[in-house]
């Protein structure tokens, strides 16, 4: 019967080995396990084997029945899904007495001893369940991943079932007192206590390994939501306390400069504590709360602060406070507006300090925007690290002062500094037993393009530079041919960086007169040459020959050249048109000179002298005294500028007045050779510039800077409208002033005025029945 009985059982012949069989033993090697206790390599295969043994034979079973109900048609329940089931159940249930026992002996315990208690539990019982499921590998590969795969719901591999069982019978009731007692922890250290970080890092990585994906209990990898939502949220929010309190107190009894200190510290605290025992993702929100809480919320007091930081020149305060604010999204704007403000005031401030001396000292005027401009550059890039925000203040905050200042205001022109700084690269080119070494002149030229960078009226400087290179090279009175090409060379760099766009009304090319002033040596060789073959000059006569469109000299005025010059003169004039027929020579009186050997005094004197003054001293040749009328009538020079000629003469004590005062020279006044001149240099140079011709000449320069501007402005709106077609009036000055303005900054009236002139010359159109538009005529 018994026999029989089996046999229905197990048709097959099936050798069983059912849960009971193995339970037991299985549940006394668990328990072993759990209890931390060594175990032997046969004892864990023997516990594997049983799993083992357990799930191969069922399933052996659970085919075979399978395949004799397909064989008699009926529809059988029996299948993978229950396989392995029983198993499963014991395990959990194992699981879940275990911990509710472990529970009982914490439950009561709070602070460092509840820390103490998890962390040491949680470590033993989370090694127990990796060798529990080494011993369940069977179970997990087959029964656990088809249940999983079926979409089942509540079935785990055995290790992620350890984790869930412990999240849900001791995370659960011990989670708000083992979290207080780690926040309570990491106050104490935020207050400076020394703790025992190995307890927080424990019940961290605990709370990181619960995170669990249940919609995928196979896949690997926590999800952090038990972190964060049982620590990170609580452990933010008493970040924010902490410090919300710390700061405004630490705030009320220290300077900001103390603050900035402990708000740098406590950051660095805060991100080492990251790194020491909380999860990596909580970097980028905890440093967002401290930022918060220590910057953010105290900008006002800082931006109050920075003011006074500048004008101390604490500049490492100032690079603390940058790398604070720079933490802030957005947060460095009102300090770049507070130092381009600050900049700018100085600037202003020292320029005013100079007095009126500094607008006729091109030297003392540059220097000084060159000593703030260093200043501060300096501290932009130490204390700010160069960023790009700070060196836009810097820029914004030179071109300010540079281009409105107290010396603008009294020239009542914008146009100075431009004016200015050219006169300055004139007495760096110019020859003068004070030049610099050549290194440091490069040096020196190098800052003076920092200074024309923010210049708004390039053109005024470049018109300037180009007539003062035309006289340095004509007198040959440059410093260094190397100095002067150099020069050319950054000017020409940056014009092409910042005037791309605009097609530029150039200055007299360089190039063109350095090749003039080459081929004047080749012809006065030449010259020389054709002397030697015939009767030679009893005096020495060079010339430079120049091509009037590249010099920006102005036409000379009337004059009487001195007989003593006229045969030297007219010799030249007949050999240059032997050379070149059809070349008319038009002489710059005005700008030549030349050199008078005295005889008349105790001493031999060489004076160097301008054509005019040579042309009024030699007239003393043939009398000792003449009114100035008389001086006028013999050498046809404009009556003012005799004057002014006569005056420089006096001062030089080489005339003297009939009255013995020169204050006011009329035509009556006579002058006469002082014949006891003395001087302590035999060779005594009395061409200094006169204040009309120098007065008349800048006018005239800034007459030609305003034509060549309108001439600008109107290429500039051909340009324009030929690509536009139609054009508003308003968007065709915005345009206009776009396109200039790294060349000069265009006054409004004058590009209006500009736009009539190329109506009327019918480049332009005013559109019918539309307000304000212009259309282009092709």
């Amino acid at each position: 019967m018994s026999k029989g009985s089996s046999k229905n059982q197990n048709p097959h012949g099936l050798k069983l080995t059912s849960l009971d069989q193995i339970w037991d033993d299985l549940k006394m090697g668990i328990d072993h396990v759990y209890s931390r206790q060594e175990m032997a390599r046969k004892r864990y295969m023997e516990l594997y084997t049983h799993v083992y043994d357990y799930c191969t034979n069922v399933d052996q079973l659970a085919t075979a029945r399978l395949s004799n109900a397909k064989k008699k048609g009926i529809q059988s329940q029996v299948g993978a899904h229950f396989v392995g089931m029983e198993l499963y159940k014991r395990l959990r249930e194992y699981l879940q007495d275990y911990l509710v026992n472990l529970r009982q002996d914490g439950s009561d315990l709070m602070d460092e001893e509840v820390l103490k208690y998890y962390t040491q539990q949680w470590e033993d019982y989370q090694f127990s369940s990796k060798v529990l499921d080494g011993v369940c590998a069977y179970l997990n590969r087959h029964w656990v991943r088809r249940e999983c795969d079926e979409g089942r719901k509540g079935i785990y591999e055995i290790y992620s079932l350890a984790l869930v069982t412990w999240r849900d019978h001791l995370f659960k009731p011990l989670n708000k007192q083992v979290t207080n007692a780690v926040l309570k922890l990491i106050e104490r250290e935020r207050n400076g206590e020394t703790i025992n970080t190995r307890l927080v890092s424990g019940v961290i990585k605990c709370y990181v390994e619960l995170g669990l994906n249940e919609d995928e209990p196979i896949s690997k990898g926590p999800t952090l939501s038990v972190y964060k939502e049982s620590f990170e949220d609580r452990f933010l929010a008493e970040t924010d306390r902490f410090y919300t309190y710390e700061s405004t107190e630490f705030l009320n009894q220290n300077p900001v400069t103390e603050y900035m200190k402990k708000a740098e510290t406590r950051l660095l605290e805060e991100m080492r504590r990251v790194q020491v025992y909380l999860h990596e993702s909580t970097h980028e929100q905890l440093a967002k709360r401290c930022e918060k809480v220590l910057i953010e919320k105290h900008l006002d007091v800082f931006h109050a602060e920075f003011q006074n930081l500048l004008e101390s020149d604490k500049n490492e305060d100032l690079a603390r406070m940058y790398k604070l604010v720079s933490r802030i999204v957005n947060g460095l704007g009102e300090l770049m507006t507070l130092l381009e403000t600050h900049i700018c005031n100085q600037g202003l401030a020292a320029i005013e300090k100079c007095g009126d001396s500094a607008i006729n000292d091109p030297k003392l005027y540059v220097q000084t925007i060159l000593d703030v401009h260093k200043k501060y550059n300096a501290l932009v890039l130490t204390a700010f690290n160069n960023d790009t925000g700070f060196v836009a203040s810097l820029d914004k905050a030179c071109g300010r002062f540079i281009n409105s200042n107290a010396i603008t205001k009294m020239a009542n022109s914008s146009s100075k500094s431009p004016e200015l700084l050219a006169k300055y690269c004139d007495s760096l080119l110019k020859k003068s037993s004070k030049n610099p070494e050549e290194a440091e002149l490069e040096d020196t030229l190098n800052q003076v393009m920092v200074v024309f960078k923010y210049i708004d009226d390039k053109d005024v400087f470049q018109k300037f530079y180009s007539k003062m290179l035309a006289k340095r090279l004509v007198q040959h009175n440059s410093a260094s041919d190397d100095a002067e090409a150099s020069m050319i060379s950054k000017l020409k760099v940056s014009n092409k960086s910042e005037c791309k766009r605009v097609a530029l009304n150039t200055p007299p090319s360089s190039r063109k007169m350095f090749q003039d002033i080459g081929v004047s040596k080749d012809l006065n060789e030449q010259f020389k040459q054709h002397l030697s073959s015939s009767e030679p000059l009893d005096i020495d006569f060079s010339i430079q020959v120049l091509c009037s469109g590249s010099w920006p000299f102005t036409q000379g005025c009337t004059f009487n050249l001195p007989s003593e010059l006229e045969r030297s003169f007219q010799r030249f004039t007949t050999f240059y048109a032997s050379q070149h027929s059809g070349r008319k020579l038009m002489w710059a009186f005005h700008m030549s000179r030349g050199e008078l050997v005295t005889n008349c005094f105790k001493n031999r004197y060489t004076l160097q002298a301008s054509t005019f003054q040579m042309a009024v001293m030699l007239q003393f040749n043939l009398e000792t005294s003449y009114t100035i009328q008389q001086l006028h009538d013999n050498t046809q020079i404009k009556m003012d500028l005799l004057q002014q000629v006569i005056q420089i003469l006096l001062k030089c004590k080489l005339l003297e007045c009939d009255d013995g005062t020169a204050d006011e020279i009329k035509p009556t006044t006579e002058v006469k050779l002082f014949l006891a001149y003395k001087n302590k240099k035999l060779r005594v140079n009395i061409n200094v510039p006169m204040k009309a011709e120098q007065k008349q000449e800048q006018e005239t320069t800034h007459k030609h800077i305003e034509e060549d501007r309108k001439l600008l402005i109107q290429a500039a709106i051909v340009r324009i409208m030929k690509m536009r077609k139609r054009q508003k009036h308003q968007q065709l000055l915005t345009e206009v002033l776009a396109q200039l303005s790294s060349r000069f900054k265009p006054r409004v009236p004058v590009i209006k005025k500009c736009i009539d002139i190329l109506i009327e010359k019918e480049y332009l159109e005013r559109v019918d029945n539309e307000k304000d538009t212009y259309s282009y005529l092709a």
